[in-house]
């Protein structure tokens, strides 16, 4: 298995990349940012993305976006083939995505918004916290590319302060206290427990 940052060579796997990321948010139940191939292939060009290939085998993929003049970046679209799955591949697609935008942008904060409770832990593990979306950037056009998410409704009704995504952020310039290894654990049933009372809170609201 090879992970490598990606470019022009790699066009031929933006379909796959956004049929994967599709099919994978239709089976979970899961909001998520619809992407095509050509954007796809605008982060593989300026080299803001990592693939990982079987042979010549698509088997998964995270891409890097760029908020804010720069003062932000997201790592996004993080997905693996079926066939790969439950063999730790998003976690070291993760680190290497992560390494890449330390490397391009070191004076960015690095953030994510996810309601998946196994990238919050990838994200905790590399230094990541929790945080409001008032602490992210206030780019107009992030917030715009989550209008193809069925749950836009509640970041609408929440005026972008909220929604079903927990917001998580990396920022190398904090002063960080050491920690233990204890500590450096993430709390998944605290995480789950936030998700719950998020769905309850919005999802019955919508309802009504």
């Amino acid at each position: 298995m090879d992970i490598v940052i990606a470019n022009e060579s790699h066009f031929k796997y933006a379909q796959i990349i956004c049929d994967t990321i599709a099919e994978s948010a239709k089976v979970r139940g899961t909001g998520i940012a619809k992407r095509t191939p050509e954007y796809i292939m605008k982060r593989l060009q300026n080299g803001n993305a990592v693939i990982a290939l079987d042979g010549d085998t698509f088997a998964g993929f995270c891409y890097i976006e760029v908020w804010g003049n720069k003062d932000f970046v997201a790592n996004s679209g993080l997905i693996v083939h079926p066939d790969y799955r439950n063999q730790g591949l998003a976690k070291k697609i993760k680190k290497a995505v992560f390494d890449l935008s330390r490397k391009k942008f070191p004076d960015a904060k690095i953030f994510g918004i996810t309601t998946g409770l196994a990238v919050m832990k990838m994200n905790y593990e590399l230094g990541y916290r929790p945080v409001t979306f008032s602490e992210l950037t206030n780019d107009p056009e992030f917030w715009k590319g989550c209008q193809t998410c069925k749950n836009f409704d509640i970041l609408t009704r929440t005026e972008q302060k909220m929604c079903l995504c927990t917001g998580m952020l990396y920022d190398a310039n904090e002063k960080k206290s050491e920690k233990n290894t204890e500590s450096k654990k993430l709390n998944g049933k605290a995480f789950q427990r936030l998700k719950e009372i998020k769905e309850t809170l919005f999802l019955k609201k919508k309802e009504k």
